[in-house]
């Protein structure tokens, strides 16, 4: 399985031959620069070293690759991190149900997904500021979707414009929102979205307000200079609050009382033609509400454990949303996704597709493009062989029947 991107597809970055995503060629390790008291970064792999077999090998090499408070930004989650873990632990405690001598005759991954045909159902989710991992930040991370054929989420919080990301990649974009506090700056987001060719909203509901960030905390986090929420430039800058002591600090603030409701989600459905997913539904009302104000998809996530601590991991919620759906329309998740086998089992318990984010920026710190597109092309490897032992040859087979019961 040898995939190449052509240099002409690269020419806007240090070009890189993307070989097997097993057989990666070994480059020197390069010195570390060390600076007064802290290593500074190793620079971008060349060529990826036969040591990444799986996504998981990729942490590693991306934490050497980034400033350490830039990492704690990028790889934390809120106050005690519990969400977090039990993402990952809630994967690992599924068991799959193994199927043999089954055809697998015009097997494939393809699904259709709000009216567009996708190749596989691995999507990259939005997260923000990818110039914190790598140089190119998002048009590098646009430009590994395009090769690999994945759809891609683009951030609010993109260090690099909706416009200049949506003109550098043929891949499918949908934007991800956060409604601001004056509503004609959330429609001039999303004109601008709908201009630069973009094919859905995601509307993250989940963040309000900022999670208890305790490790960016500790490692005294700010943006560098070189990185900015680039969609946001010439926006007003929401007024910082810093409460006395004894005074409260988040409802005393004047925050609480600008944050959206289902009413805004149900008026930015109307004011759009593009199809609106809401993102960060854990509770069947919520799902309740969100087809109530009619929107056209559900991403069942947890925001990564970095908002609210202690929720339960993304796929233990996923079949309550499910439910509550009944199919009217897709469901989507993310959150501590690492194997093609957790792609299955979120598959099999009733989602349509899933986002990857994480891994996605692991890769891109490491080595650019090349490293998401091998993150990509690993899940997919990964997604396709559990199908074959699954007994699954199409997406719409794995059903329940795929999950072991004792």
């Amino acid at each position: 399985m040898c995939l190449i991107i052509l240099a002409n597809v690269l020419n806007r970055f240090e070009t890189e031959a993307i070989a097997s995503c097993y057989a990666f060629s070994v480059l020197p390790l390069y010195l570390i620069a060390m600076s007064n008291t802290t290593p500074l970064p190793l620079p971008p792999l060349s060529v990826i070293p036969p040591q990444i077999a799986c996504v998981a090998d990729y942490e590693a090499y991306a934490q050497a690759r980034v400033m350490p408070a830039s990492w704690a930004y990028l790889n934390s989650a809120a106050a005690d991190q519990l969400t977090r873990r039990d993402n990952r632990l809630a994967w690992d405690a599924i068991r799959l149900q193994s199927r043999n001598m089954v055809s697998m005759s015009g097997g494939h991954t393809e699904l259709t997904l709000l009216g567009t045909r996708y190749k596989h159902p691995v999507f990259i989710a939005p997260v923000a500021y990818h110039r914190l991992a790598h140089r190119d930040g998002e048009l590098a991370t646009a430009l590994a979707a395009q090769a690999m054929q994945a759809g891609m989420v683009l951030s609010t919080l993109s260090s690099v414009s909706l416009e200049e990301v949506a003109a550098n990649t043929t891949a499918p974009l949908w934007f991800q929102l956060y409604i601001q506090a004056d509503k004609a700056q959330t429609m001039m987001l999303v004109k601008r979205a709908e201009q630069a060719g973009f094919r859905a909203l995601v509307v993250t509901i989940d963040a309000p307000v900022t999670g208890v960030r305790n490790a960016e905390q500790r490692a005294g986090f700010t943006l560098p200079p070189h990185v900015t929420a680039a969609n946001l430039a010439g926006m007003p800058v929401a007024r910082q609050h810093i409460a006395a002591a004894g005074n409260s600090p988040v409802f005393g603030s004047g925050l609480a009382d600008g944050m959206p409701t289902w009413d805004d989600i149900a008026w930015l459905v109307s004011a759009t033609h593009l199809p609106v997913l809401v993102k960060g539904v854990l509770n069947p009302q919520d799902a309740r509400d969100a087809i109530r104000a009619g929107v056209a998809g559900i991403i069942v996530s947890n925001h990564g454990g970095r908002v609210l601590d202690t929720l339960p991991a993304s796929i233990q919620a996923l079949p309550g949303v499910v439910r509550e759906v009944d199919g009217r329309v897709p469901v989507l998740l993310d959150g501590g996704i690492r194997r093609g086998t957790d792609i299955v089992k979120a598959l099999a318990l009733g989602a349509s597709a899933v986002m990857v984010g994480l891994p996605v920026i692991h890769g891109l710190a490491a080595a650019g493009a090349t490293g998401v597109a091998h993150v990509l092309h690993i899940l997919r490897t990964e997604l396709e062989i559990a199908m074959v032992l699954c007994g699954c040859k199409r997406l719409d087979e794995i059903g329940k029947e795929v999950i072991w019961q004792p």
